[in-house]
């Protein structure tokens, strides 16, 4: 074994790979030397390539070189940077990094990145469980400073006249509001990077699609993930609970399935394995509905495997609505064997599909009645428009309209699918 076959094999990341991967690595991997203070790239920059530290340290930075500057983590021997730009459909960096004192990398172009996921794709795994600990470790500091914060004003508390104490109280509430909203707004940058950034190009179809969160961040996720240039997976899911911890786990569903859905899998075998790495990392007692299907640009078929989810509804040309058979599903993340519906749908040309979460049909007005399935198909009736991001806007529309006053209940996601 090399020296650099050694180091290699001393990353968490790469611990667990076959001997023969770690040489290919040592072979392949770019060694670079990055001079302190150098920004390796910016926020907003295309993201060509991921990166190991060797040696030395990273500062993961949002708004670098502005007043607004703020140092958002470090990545030290072993750890790992630049992910995030590579899962995205975009590709744009989500913050700048810059090095902290000489620092010495491996560096992996986005070809080799997806390769190696391909040939090994547990990684995707592990890659999961570290950005969900990032998430974890990053909440916990925030509410450790809480913590410190509240010690100190009770502590003035103590000090101060009775005159003053509840001003102090005031101002450590709103002290912690903001703290909590600076959090919550990362964490929701965080959440928008893994979705959709553009929709997809498919010969003889468009897409649409809109999310809009109960709360700062969800637990709904969507996706459009291309397989070939006639082929398109398309997946829709709603995890059981709402704000940080349902964006957690939407965070590692969403990756899961589009690691497995790049070895071209049905859309059964495919479900079956998320459900699986699921159970293995789900401590939380979370479940995820999902809808995941495979749209065929000659044959306009739409292939799918549905875990819990709802049904999808398709629009014909001459405005007929057809609903697929309703058949036995489960949540993924529960049992240890999986229970779906599969079936399959025809999109001729004039045909739209709509995909959508439960928070769509159980829209609440201050009445608390439930927007429910009639008023669903009422707006696909009253909106003609071909266009299927026009629809999906229509939609939104017609449920903020019902809603009035009332708050948001449930995260709401929709995918239209229009066939040319």
């Amino acid at each position: 074994m090399t020296e650099t076959e050694a180091m290699l094999s001393r990353v968490p990341l790469f611990a667990n790979l076959p001997q023969e991967e770690i040489h290919n690595l040592a072979t392949t991997l770019t060694l670079r030397q990055v001079p302190d203070g150098t920004v390796l790239f910016y926020e907003g920059d295309e993201g060509r390539h991921f990166y190991i530290v060797c040696e030395g340290e990273l500062q993961v930075i949002k708004s670098i070189n502005t007043h607004d500057e703020r140092l958002v983590n470090t990545r030290k021997r072993g750890e790992f940077v630049g992910e995030m730009s590579l899962f995205n459909l975009d590709g744009k960096r989500t913050a700048s990094v810059r090095a902290h004192g000489d620092t010495r990398l491996w560096e992996m172009t986005r070809e080799e990145f997806d390769a190696l996921l391909t040939r090994q794709p547990f990684l995707a795994y592990e890659m999961v469980r570290v950005l969900s600990n990032r998430l974890t470790d990053a909440h916990n500091n925030a509410m450790a400073e809480l913590i410190d914060i509240n010690r100190s004003l009770e502590q003035k508390n103590v000090e101060l006249a009775a005159a003053y104490e509840e001003l102090k109280a005031a101002q450590a509430q709103i002290i912690e509001k903001e703290k909590l909203e600076r959090e919550l707004q990362l964490a929701a940058e965080i959440q928008m990077s893994i979705l959709p950034r553009t929709l997809p190009r498919l010969q003889d179809f468009s897409f649409g699609a809109q999310m809009v969160p109960a709360r700062q961040v969800g637990g709904d996720l969507y996706d459009f993930i291309p397989l070939s240039d006639d082929v398109i997976a398309i997946v829709i899911g709603d995890v059981s609970d709402k704000g940080v911890p349902a964006a957690i786990f939407m965070a590692q569903t969403h990756a899961l399935i589009r690691a497995e859905a790049r070895q071209n899998r049905s859309p059964r075998e495919t479900l079956e394995r998320v459900n699986q790495y699921l159970l293995e990392m789900n401590a939380s007692g979370l479940f995820v509905t999902v809808l995941y299907g495979i749209l065929h640009r000659v044959t306009h078929e739409f292939q799918y495997a549905r875990a819990g989810h709802e049904l999808p509804i398709v629009r014909l040309a001459d405005g007929t609505l057809v609903t697929p058979r309703q058949g036995h599903g489960a949540p993924l993340g529960i049992f240890d064997f999986v229970l779906l519906d599969e079936g399959k749908v025809t999109l001729p040309p004039g045909a739209t599909m709509l995909l959508i979460t439960d928070g769509v049909t159980e829209a609440f007005n201050s009445a608390r009645e439930q927007f429910g399935a009639q008023r669903i198909q009422d707006a696909l009736g009253a909106e003609t428009q071909a266009d299927p991001q026009a629809l999906c806007n229509y939609m939104l529309a017609c449920i903020a309209e019902f809603r009035g006053t009332a708050p948001v209940h449930d995260d709401i996601t929709l995918v239209a699918v229009h066939a040319e």
